[in-house]
């Protein structure tokens, strides 16, 4: 029996020790979504000796995803590339297939081997960032990990909508070394994104080395520091001041970083800008520029830009011919992008070299001398077989042909830049420089509020445009400028999780994409964030309110967040969560309340907490008018918004701010009935990198009858420079009357020491 027992024991630890694993459509944890997924039985296991088969010139793609194996399992997969081999399993075979439409593939496996067809090789690099998108997690590990290296049986026929899918990463405001920008690389493949949209350079900083300019690194990579103060009220430096922070890359860092790029399909695309934001160029030759005085590099934000190219003199083309030969040189990318934005023109006006030059080439005024400047070098860029891009300010005074407009101040104007056949790029609902949580809850950030769930359901949307609008759309970008983004970890933060909405936004097309599913994907891949050590944003964990007029002297609030299924728990008039309730349906609320709210793990709040006032007053609901109307742009909710009780947010584009544009407002309100009050308190909004202040000054009048009015107080308030952007409630106090009408004389600052129109936000009117 000794025999039979130990044969028994033999077979019984051969079904043991065989693998099985089971997959389910969840476990498909792809961003970007392919164009079809079908999930099969069966699995397929990478062992040490998997063979990876392929011709010569995929062999790069394929080092991409055997390095990894490498750092991960420990596991050397260099000789187990080959050209041809006679294997019948376990094997990943590469198979061009000329019918595959371009970056598209095709991907499949089973339990003996994976088959991936492209008729390019971007096509390939995209199913092998599939295959690393299948793997497990722990292929990002930078140590060996003891895992089981297995993938699902799956049939996957996948292609992109969009021929240009960018990132812009500014390095001129704030500096990233070469090593941060190879990582991005690396993440940017991994979601398929295609294009590299390099800003070398700004009024901040000068970041790429010109041979034959040396001082352009030597003085423009460098600007004193500031760090201190905010970006926006940094003062001017003396030229000899000798700055300290900054950076720059060599032009071996340059072709280290595009080589490198080129291994992933990635297209790095140079931004030289001109004829504005050159004041770094500038400060290193002030003969660029028409007053060819002596200036020094900004240490923070300038408006407006003054300081420019000099468009009247020969001297400036033959410096920027110079100094785009040796970035053709570097860059093999069909694309330059020259900038040609925000440029005030007036030193151009009084320039004689500038009116010369209008004169001889009889241009009628400054936007006509920018064309005229766009267009020279663009004649420059395709004497080198080049193609221009530039922002869409190059559309002003006319627009030349073969150009191609990157659309950043809204779809209003794809229009016009596309009536001539030009091409563009959208990028204006791509502005991850923005904030991506509640402002209080995040750090700094230029303004705005674009989520990850704003992106996915909203950003780049065509609904709007004609047939023939999107049939010149070239692609779609996103844009991380860096004046509030001081180091290579707040720029994770920002890019993260965004980046993975915009990949699926720029991959797949509007009518596809599905949020809730999405998140769900979103959510678990952030795991894979983690073992990336990529420092991404924990915002989708917030939770967020929304305060509803609901007439009858009450206000609905909603609570939400953009993690799926989330345990949304809130308290009432207090602070302590221990006994919160959870939220389940919209709340009704009747009286002055404060709401506090979190997503909860572990039955503890995970983030930082909502929290929101609601006011009751005497005011609410009351007939307002207003004197002038209201800026059509910044409507609210009509002339109810100021006694709507809804208070807005520093996001002043969240539908509750009334404004003006230079002008001062008079504001009525009718009480409908004479009442005691004795406060009011008017709410104002100051972000002044957006253009926006307090008042200066705010007048009170009362009235029983509202013909006569009576005076009850007044506040001054005298412009001061301010970075931040402030919410405040400015309160007028007297002793308690009976009135019934309301009058307040809101004075605008009108023209802002620093330059253009002010505007004037105004979200309610509390009177007490």
């Amino acid at each position: 029996m000794k025999p039979y027992f130990l044969l028994f024991a033999i077979l019984l630890m051969g079904c043991h020790e065989k693998k099985n694993f089971h997959f389910n459509e969840d476990d498909l944890l792809l961003i970007p979504k392919p164009e079809q997924v079908v999930l099969n039985n069966g699995f397929f296991e990478f062992t040490a000796e998997t063979k990876f088969i392929a011709n010569d010139s995929l062999h790069p793609a394929i080092k991409l995803i055997t390095d990894k194996f490498h750092r991960a399992s420990g596991w050397d997969f260099s000789k187990n590339t080959v050209t041809d081999s006679d294997v019948k399993f376990n094997f990943v075979q590469l198979i061009v297939d000329e019918n595959l439409p371009k970056e598209g593939y095709s991907f499949s496996s089973d339990s003996d081997k994976i088959l991936i067809s492209a008729s390019d090789y971007r096509g390939f690099v995209y199913g092998l960032q599939t295959l690393r998108q299948l793997l497990p997690k722990e292929i990002e590990s930078q140590k060996i990990t003891t895992i089981d290296w297995v993938i699902p049986s799956v049939k996957i026929n996948d292609a992109p909508q969009y021929e240009w899918r960018g990132l812009m990463l500014d390095v001129a405001r704030h500096f990233f070394p070469k090593e941060y920008i190879l990582k991005t690389i690396d993440r940017m493949a991994m979601l398929k994104i295609n294009t590299f949209h390099f800003h070398l350079l700004d009024n901040e900083g000068w970041r790429i080395e010109i041979k034959k300019y040396p001082k352009l690194t030597e003085v423009g990579a460098w600007r004193v520091g500031q760090f201190d103060q905010h970006w926006n009220v940094r003062v001017t430096n003396h030229p000899n001041e000798k700055g300290t922070y900054g950076g720059f890359f060599t032009q071996e860092d340059i072709k280290e970083i595009v080589a490198y790029a080129a291994k992933y399909g990635i297209t790095v695309v140079p931004e030289i800008e001109m004829p504005a934001h050159v004041m770094s160029a500038i400060a290193a030759y002030p003969e660029l520029s028409c007053h060819k005085r002596p200036i020094a590099v900004p240490s923070g934000g300038v408006w407006p830009i003054t300081d420019i190219y000099c468009a009247g003199q020969e001297e400036t083309f033959s410096f920027l011919e110079d100094v785009l030969t040796e970035v053709i040189d570097l860059f093999p990318s069909k694309y330059v992008h020259i900038g040609g934005d925000e440029a005030t023109h007036t030193e151009w006006k009084k320039c004689p070299k500038c009116k010369a030059r209008m004169k001889t080439e009889n241009l009628k005024n400054e936007h006509e001398l920018q064309s005229y400047f766009i267009k020279r070098i663009n004649t420059f860029l395709k004497s080198k077989n080049k193609q221009l891009i530039g922002w869409d300010e190059i559309i002003d005074g006319g627009l030349a042909d073969d150009a191609v407009v990157m659309v950043w101040r809204g779809n209003n104007i794809v229009k016009k830049a596309t009536e001539k056949g030009n091409r563009v790029i959208l990028t204006s609902q791509g502005y991850i420089d923005q904030y991506q949580g509640l402002p209080d809850n995040e750090p700094l950030a230029i303004g705005g509020y674009l989520p990850v769930s704003r992106i996915y359901n909203e950003a780049f949307s065509e609904k709007e445009l004609s047939i023939e609008e999107r049939s010149r759309i070239l692609g779609v970008q996103a844009n991380l400028w860096a004046e509030y983004v001081p180091n290579e970890k707040h720029s994770e933060y920002m890019l993260f999780p965004r980046l993975l909405a915009m990949s699926e936004v720029f991959w797949k097309p509007e009518k596809e994409r599905n949020w809730t599913d999405f998140a769900q994907r979103l959510q678990k891949s952030l795991a894979r964030l983690e073992i990336m050590d990529i420092n991404y944003a924990k915002s989708i964990y917030q939770t967020t309110g929304k305060v509803f007029d609901n007439g009858n002297n009450s206000v609905k609030i909603s609570l939400q967040s953009e993690t799926p299924n989330a345990d949304i728990r809130y308290v009432l008039n207090q602070s302590d969560f221990s006994n919160a309730i959870p939220y389940t349906d919209t709340l009704r609320i009747n009286e002055t309340t404060q709401i506090q709210a979190a997503v909860f793990f572990d039955n503890k709040p995970h983030t930082a907490v909502y929290s929101n006032t609601i006011t009751f007053h005497k005011a609410m609901g009351k007939p307002t008018s207003y004197n002038p109307t209201y800026h059509k742009s910044y409507s609210g909710q009509g002339n109810k918004t100021l006694t709507n009780i809804v208070r807005g947010t520093k996001d002043f584009h969240d539908k509750q701010w009334l404004a003006w544009l230079v002008d001062n407002a008079t504001i009525n309100i009718d009480l409908e009935t004479p009442q005691d009050i004795s406060k009011v308190v008017v709410g104002a909004m100051e972000n002044q990198g957006s253009g926006i202040y307090f008042p200066t000054e705010i007048r009170l009048f009362t009235s029983e009858d509202g013909k006569k009015y009576t005076p009850k107080g007044k506040i001054e308030r005298p412009y001061s420079v301010n970075g931040f952007a402030i919410l405040h409630d400015f309160a007028l106090e007297f002793p308690t009357e009976k009135t019934r009408f309301i009058k307040i004389e809101i004075k605008n600052l009108g023209s802002p020491p620093k330059g253009g129109d002010a505007w004037l936000f105004i979200d309610e009117i509390l009177v007490f």
